[in-house]
């Protein structure tokens, strides 16, 4: 460990770091009274221990503070090789997530929206140990989970976020452009996507139309869009041509997502067994070589501190049972 490549989190506790010299400084008042020291022979082996003894005091003493300190290792950054993608979850967070699917057609209650997209998505996840991933969730507006990242502890937790309960608003201009602003200061890795996952769709103003086609073009972005569909919505697919400003939400925010001259590609889902389809197919469509770099946090030197002191200590009291305190005459004994 070089001291130049050290950190410490409380960099306060280092004014205790004197208090290591306390041994050297210091002097023991035990051992016996003569009243002539030119009778007492030289003992070099005492003196040595004695000097030993200091020394492994200061050291604890020394290790303590350190520890107290946090000193740790510095960050450094790993360049990674892996297949798979950089993607950004956009999920729906309105009320209706929380509805059943529309094709249930057993007569029981089915798995709700969100508890579905829940479980299918963590499989995604847990699927794909190469990929970096971030998590927008929106509902009037975006709510930002995490940023791109290869941490699946913080992902899961974000996406646990994003499918709990919300509002009765669906804003997926906000979702989408918080989700293509992701990538603006992270390193392309050579395959990019976002995923949005919504049961419903919002009419998109022209300067949130124009703000989409930039970001998603300037980032070199895939767009998926999952389509959870509700009981009575109209299919994107159903091939009816409308009038100009006329066609359903969903169906005219699928002709803007194919006009932007991007990779696209739609899907419906009515039922949890589409939404995996879905889900699978994306999987195989972004599973590219990829090359990225990751920060990797500096190695935590606090335990084997407080050990190095703990085995110093030990020694310390070892030494202590094993000290001679007086001398008996064996004629006495």
């Amino acid at each position: 460990m070089s001291v130049l490549q050290a950190s410490f989190v409380h960099p306060w506790a280092l004014l205790l770091l004197p208090l290591a010299l306390a041994p050297f400084v210091f002097k023991g008042r035990q051992g016996q009274a003569y009243s002539w020291l030119q009778m007492v022979p030289v003992d070099r082996v005492s003196d040595l221990a004695s000097l030993a003894l200091r020394i492994v005091t200061a050291l604890m003493l020394g290790c303590m503070v350190l520890a107290l300190a946090g000193l740790h290792g510095e960050e450094r950054k790993v360049v990674k090789v892996g297949k798979g993608a950089q993607t950004v979850m956009v999920i729906d967070r309105s009320v209706s997530m929380d509805h059943p699917f529309a094709g249930d057609q057993s007569g029981r209650a089915g798995e709700i929206k969100s508890a579905a997209a829940r479980r299918l998505i963590t499989r995604f996840i847990d699927s794909r140990p190469d990929d970096m991933m971030g998590v927008v969730a929106f509902t009037n507006s975006a709510l930002y989970g995490i940023k791109i990242t290869s941490n699946r502890d913080a992902i899961h937790a974000a996406i646990n976020a994003a499918t709990s309960a919300g509002i009765n608003q669906t804003n997926i201009g906000a979702g989408i452009t918080a989700a293509a602003t992701l990538f603006d200061h992270i390193q392309n890795s050579g395959s990019r996507a976002i995923i949005l996952m919504s049961d419903g769709a919002g009419k998109l103003s022209p300067r949130v139309k124009s703000r989409i086609k930039e970001t998603l073009k300037k980032n070199g972005l895939s767009l998926y869009w999952i389509v959870l569909r509700e009981p009575d919505d109209i299919s994107i697919f159903n091939g009816v041509r409308y009038e100009e400003g006329l066609a359903p939400a969903a169906i005219e925010l699928d002709l803007f997502f194919k006009s932007l001259g991007i990779k696209y590609k739609a899907y419906e889902a009515d039922n949890p067994t589409a939404l995996q389809s879905a889900i699978q197919d994306i999987d195989s469509r972004e599973k590219n070589l990829i090359k990225y770099t990751v920060t990797v946090p500096g190695d935590d030197y606090a335990r084997p501190l407080i050990l190095l002191a703990i085995l110093c200590g030990l020694l310390l009291l070892i030494a202590k049972n094993l000290r001679v305190h007086t001398w008996k005459n064996a004629s006495n004994a």
